[in-house]
């Protein structure tokens, strides 16, 4: 992979330059990251490929218009990598919940339960790690990688990637809020009924497309943007926290025999307090982005070009 030339000031690239040097840098930690993920010794790793995997994403398309890609290289073809590599991840996060810090605050009659719930989820976390080996060691993820090595060697651009990037920064930053502040999630009073826990799952898939867009663009003008990038963070951490302890709670009934809370009740208990500890930090984080004046700070964003 030949490295992009970025002797020139950001503000002064063309929009395609922009978006193949941000692509460049994603690919080469994708590719840097690989051998740890399958060697298996640190679960972090993992996490950093599946974020490098949906930031590439996210740069796809919030670029689509400056870019001419090859096939095999899209937003969809990366999304379904990230999710081959989630079920793993989504299993180390909760397992890691449950025995270090959960497991040791329980009385010997519900460690005893736990410990087997625990047991079968290292099974099934086994059998999800072998998809994500065979993921990564497969022709689709090889090809794409292949395609985006070749293409970043000469990249390809379309009219719009000719123009120069400081004339389109608050366009590109409005691809990633379009439709953000619509979504129902914002709206949502009871976080833990299904609809209200789809709808906030949602919202939080968006925010953190919003989030990595206006990191892509961060460089320009750091000052503006880094108080939002940290607080959207936030929020998809507290939306991110609602979800796994959703994730939890489906798990404890799957794989327990009886109710939850008859076999776990001070650990169902543990889970409760976390849901609502979340819930709180979502509604303070999220309080600016509630009101009309906090949107529209977020959208006038001043780019120093």
């Amino acid at each position: 992979m030949g490295d992009l030339d970025r002797s020139a000031p950001v503000s002064t690239e063309s929009c395609g330059f922009f978006a193949a040097s941000l692509l460049e840098q994603r690919a080469r930690r994708l590719v840097a990251l690989q051998l740890d993920v399958l060697a298996d010794c640190d679960p972090e790793p993992l996490h950093q490929m599946r974020v490098c995997c949906r930031q590439m994403r996210s740069t796809v398309e919030q670029f689509a218009a400056a870019l001419v890609l090859p096939d095999q290289v899209s937003a969809q073809r990366l999304a379904r990598i990230g999710s081959a590599l989630g079920l793993t991840r989504d299993l180390d996060v909760m397992r890691h919940r449950l025995e270090r810090h959960w497991l040791p605050l329980l009385p010997e009659r519900e460690q005893a339960p736990l410990r087997k719930l625990l047991k079968q989820l290292r099974r099934e976390r086994k059998l999800a790690f072998a998809i994500t080996t065979d993921t990564l060691k497969g022709r689709r993820y090889l090809k794409l990688l292949e395609r985006l090595q070749f293409w970043l060697r000469e990249p390809a651009f379309a009219a719009m990637g000719e123009e120069p990037m400081a004339n389109w920064f608050p366009d590109f930053q409005q691809v990633v809020l379009a439709g953000l502040f619509t979504l129902p999630g914002w709206w949502v009073e009871r976080p833990h009924d299904p609809d209200g826990a789809i709808a906030l799952h949602q919202l939080r898939r968006r925010i953190k497309r919003a989030r990595y867009g206006l990191a892509n663009l961060s460089d320009v003008a750091p000052n503006a943007f880094q108080p939002w990038i940290v607080k959207l963070k936030q929020m998809q951490t507290a939306l991110g926290d609602l979800q796994d302890l959703r994730m939890l709670v489906l798990t404890f009934e799957r794989l327990l025999e009886e109710r939850p809370d008859a076999v776990l009740p001070i650990l169902c208990s543990l889970v409760c307090e976390a849901r609502d500890q979340a819930w709180l930090r979502w509604l303070e984080a999220s309080a600016e982005l509630r009101t009309a004046a906090g949107r529209q700070q977020l959208r006038q964003l001043q780019f120093n070009t």
